[in-house]
């Protein structure tokens, strides 16, 4: 039977093509995908700036940093919307650096001794979970029942908390010996962005709210300059154009310690991803079974296994881009391509890089308090809905939550263990994750009082959208 044509009676019948592949004019595409960028381009850029302070980088090297993860960010994107063979989702689906990452790849520099090796090192962390995830991918997409939210949950809220000391610390200015460090003054730039973003998210609307943070950032910069605290030679010194030069901070390393590390964030990415894959499906009306679900794993883990050789970081899904096409309807995979291209233009444009670079510490510690405190809320919102009215689900989150702050609140904890353990222990995120994994397959999967199916996980239909990269684009 030919299926029913939505054309009128004496046209010539054309192949209905569905929203997702839809081409539209160059025009809107632009101008749509421009805002995919605007509203992730917060959460793309801290994770360079965050790490590349805790290796000691200069501004120079910052905004060769910030350009890499935004070239790569490009690079993963393209493989997820317009795909090669079983790589790559095909849907609406924008790639970023991950937040998740940020907390481990801080324990990793803290724990070496040189810190000109850090970068090294995480690099060769990244490539090792990005490939292993890869070839994992097939079967990581029928073992998701073992990362249920009340796991999810506690690590998303871990994110958040962790990454909280580092808005705190910027609030106070750049450098803790400085004699203005902690100063009114700063404290005051960083609680007038933080005013702005809030004041925007409550009286804008459409694309003026989407871009709070990002607007937040430009006018906490503006009211720095005539305090004399912008510094604006990373512009100066940046060139038009360059080219994020493979294995720039030097080849990778590989130590077991960090390896560990940055695959348990590979676990807790891939797993996000799979959740928001889920719910973009059935936004765009083209819901992902398995096969596109190991294809979008697939494009997620490669991304993030040749993003180090650019100088980048660990890639995954970011969720506030969903909410984006829910909000506009527009669905065509190649407009947030064209987002992606516009990622690889700036990434290989210095000087579009280095604008914030010129963006005060203080500032940044302002947005930040809505960025990492809203990843830490999305969290709590997955928890929500974890059945935590069970004793076994609440102890779950209590063990690990508490196991997972010990770093944050008492940072010498682990101080007589071996260096290389403590890139793992010293990390929130690792320890509070390994520790829900652990407690949810004794009380849910192993023994005869195994109540598993009982237990929900990110696949059940209706769940919403959560994930360490929602947050920082939306608060």
């Amino acid at each position: 039977m030919t299926p029913q044509s939505s054309v009128s009676p004496g046209s010539v019948d054309r192949p209905v093509v569905h929203p997702v592949d839809e081409r539209l004019p160059a025009l809107r595409t632009a101008t749509s995908g421009l805002q995919h960028v605007a509203a992730m381009y917060a959460g793309v850029v801290a994770p360079p700036l965050i790490v590349g302070a805790a290796v000691g980088l200069t501004g120079a090297e910052l905004t060769f940093l910030t350009g890499a993860c935004l070239f790569t960010a490009g690079l993963a994107t393209f493989l997820q919307t317009l795909g090669v063979g079983r790589i790559g989702a095909r849907l609406p689906f924008v790639n970023g650096v991950t937040f998740a990452g940020v907390a481990p790849m801080t324990a990793i520099a803290a724990a070496t001794d040189d810190k000109r090796d850090a970068l090294p090192v995480i690099f060769g962390a990244v490539i090792v979970a990005g490939l292993l995830g890869f070839l994992a991918a097939p079967v990581f997409c029928k073992a998701v029942r073992f990362f249920p939210p009340v796991v999810t949950g506690t690590v998303i809220t871990l994110i958040g908390v962790s990454l909280l000391p580092v808005a705190f610390g910027w609030a106070q200015g750049p450098d803790p010996a400085a004699h203005d460090y902690g100063s009114t003054t700063n404290l005051g730039l960083a609680a007038a962005t933080l005013a702005t973003v809030l004041l925007l998210r409550r009286f804008a609307h459409g694309f003026v709210k989407q871009i709070a943070v990002l607007l937040g950032l430009v006018a906490g910069t503006l009211m720095a300059i005539p305090l004399g605290v912008t510094d604006f030679g990373p512009v100066a010194d940046a060139g038009l154009v360059g080219f994020p030069t493979p294995f720039h901070f030097g080849a990778p390393r590989f130590q077991l310690a960090a390896i560990v590390s940055m695959c348990v964030v590979m676990v807790v990415s891939m797993t996000e991803s799979t959740a928001d894959m889920l719910a973009l499906g059935e936004i765009v009306e083209r819901p992902a079974d398995e096969r596109t679900i190991a294809a979008g794993l697939r494009a997620d883990t490669l991304g993030s296994a040749l993003s180090p050789v650019f100088n980048g970081f660990m890639c995954s899904a970011f969720a506030q881009n969903i909410g984006l096409v829910a909000m506009t309807r527009i669905r065509s995979r190649y407009v947030v391509a064209a987002g992606g291209g516009f990622l690889v233009l700036m990434g290989l444009c210095p000087a579009a890089a280095s604008l914030i670079a010129v963006v005060p510490r203080p500032v940044l510690g302002g947005a930040g308090i809505v960025l990492f405190g809203s990843v830490a809320a999305s969290g709590i919102q997955t928890l929500a809905r974890a059945g935590l009215d069970r004793d076994d689900n609440l102890l779950i989150v209590a063990v690990s939550l508490a196991v997972g702050i010990v770093p944050i609140t008492a940072p010498g904890f682990y101080h007589a263990f071996p260096q290389t353990a403590r890139i793992v222990l010293d990390s929130g995120i690792s320890t509070g994750a390994l520790t829900a994994v652990l407690l949810n397959l004794v009380f849910h999967h192993v023994g005869a009082g195994s109540d598993a199916a009982e237990a929900t996980h990110p696949m059940e239909a209706g769940e919403e959208i959560t994930g360490a990269n929602r947050a920082p684009a939306t608060p």
